[in-house]
């Protein structure tokens, strides 16, 4: 009896002393690496005033025989204002604070209607436009083609690299048609259909950077008629909301924009097979279905580009837009972004910190900013909206425990080993 009474008060004191550590190895055994924690891209000391990123694979490498092209020149005066210059994030005075979990390192926030620019960080930054480019081509397409002429498609388009709404060799396609593909579900096959009808790929790329040009859009230039990554491509979150806004101004864009689905045609077969039959196309700018007064908007992707976006909405005799680049969809789906910013926006009332009709002195361009402008107004950060426990924290509660373990089987013992010399007596 004696000698079981040891051994139960020996177990207890093992159990006193090792139970804690048993149970934080047993919790540290099972525990995964932590989540990502979301932070806001840094572009205080304008790291991409003259280029976009370097590039992460060869899309961007000069076909043999010719070179890349140097940096856009920059002009001396910001364009749309002295604000606008500026590299990190500006906000004008009074306004509210700015949405969390905004993953881009470049967006702006604009009035369609009056032009004035609400918000914006990184204004000028030059950044890839992936899909978002096919604005500017539909801009051009809309000024030179009918939408009702109808085309047939070839094996050059149906062969294209990239996002493709499913052109057919042989099929036959109007215009419109064509535009829906495009603007809806970023069809590269439809951008390659219609650079064809303008003259080909070559002189199609030359009427979008005149294009440009004219609206006074100097951070752009295209290299692919799609938005496809290629040498020199460059686009900054204000020219895109140039763009946008003026083709708002066509109500065939707006109306493309805004369409939620559409029939596209089918095309023959193989010989001695049935052709294809036309099928549904749904657009693929989530802001329209999600978010009430949306009225368009465009999405795009690259490995290089990562994920931008233009999203548009009417809200209170208001017309916004917000374009993004450069984005991180880890914790919020890019659209989910724009929404953010356009609720921001429309609380922004009669003050801003540039406009959308600034004109450049193409003149008056130097090939590289002589002194890099003040970083930020003064806006505060974002805050992290994924907090985890501090790493002191765990050991703490581990030593904790060890000393509630402890002292409860000394306690325990001394109950046990008082019974027994009772017992005894």
């Amino acid at each position: 009896m004696w000698l079981s009474a040891r051994a139960a008060v020996v177990a207890i004191l093992l159990l006193a002393f090792t139970g804690p550590f048993t149970i934080a190895n047993a919790e540290e055994s099972t525990t995964t690496s932590a989540p990502p924690t979301f932070t806001t891209p840094n572009t205080d000391h304008c790291p991409n005033r003259n280029n976009p990123p370097a590039p992460t694979d060869t899309s961007e490498v000069p076909k043999p025989g010719s070179v890349a092209p140097g940096p856009l020149p920059i002009p001396h005066d910001p364009i749309g204002g002295p604000l606008l210059g500026r590299c990190g994030i500006i906000t004008p005075a009074g306004s509210p604070p700015l949405p969390e979990t905004i993953g881009a390192a470049s967006w702006v926030v604009a009035d369609l209607d009056t032009g004035e620019v609400l918000a914006a960080k990184d204004p000028h930054g030059r950044y890839r436009p992936a899909s978002t480019l096919k604005i500017l081509l539909a801009l051009v397409a809309l000024r030179e083609l009918d939408l009702s002429t109808v085309i047939t498609g070839t094996d050059e388009d149906a062969n294209m690299d990239g996002s493709r709404v499913g052109i057919g060799q042989g099929g036959r396609y109007s215009n419109n048609e064509l535009m829906q593909a495009l603007l809806m579900v970023s069809g590269n096959d439809a951008a390659n259909a219609l650079a064809r009808e303008m003259g080909g790929t070559e002189k199609t790329i030359e009427k979008m950077n005149a294009a440009a040009r004219e609206l006074g859009a100097m951070d752009t230039r295209a290299a692919t008629v799609c938005g496809l990554d290629g040498p020199g491509m460059s686009i900054s979150s204000y020219d895109l909301a140039v763009f946008f806004r003026e083709a708002m101004r066509n109500s065939d864009f707006a109306r493309l924009v805004r369409t939620e689905q559409a029939q596209f045609p089918g095309f023959p077969g193989p010989p001695g097979e049935p052709p294809l039959p036309a099928f549904a196309m749904a657009n693929d700018n989530q802001l329209l279905y999600n978010y009430p007064g949306a009225i368009g908007g465009k999405t795009g992707f690259t490995d290089d580009a990562h994920h931008t976006y233009v999203g548009a909405a009417e809200r209170f005799g208001r017309r916004l837009v917000v374009t993004i680049l450069d984005a991180d969809a880890t914790f919020l789906r890019p659209w989910e972004q724009g929404a953010r910013l356009l609720d921001y926006g429309f609380g922004i009332k009669g003050t801003n910190v540039g406009s959308l009709d600034g004109k450049a002195d193409v003149a008056a361009a130097e090939v590289s900013a002589a002194a890099v402008p003040a970083a930020t107004m003064a806006a505060p950060p974002a805050k992290t909206t994924h907090e985890f426990e501090p790493a002191g924290t765990k050991s703490q509660s581990i030593l904790v425990r060890f000393a509630i373990g402890l002292l409860g089987g000394i306690v325990v013992c001394l109950l046990v080993l008082a019974a027994m010399a009772k017992k005894r007596r």
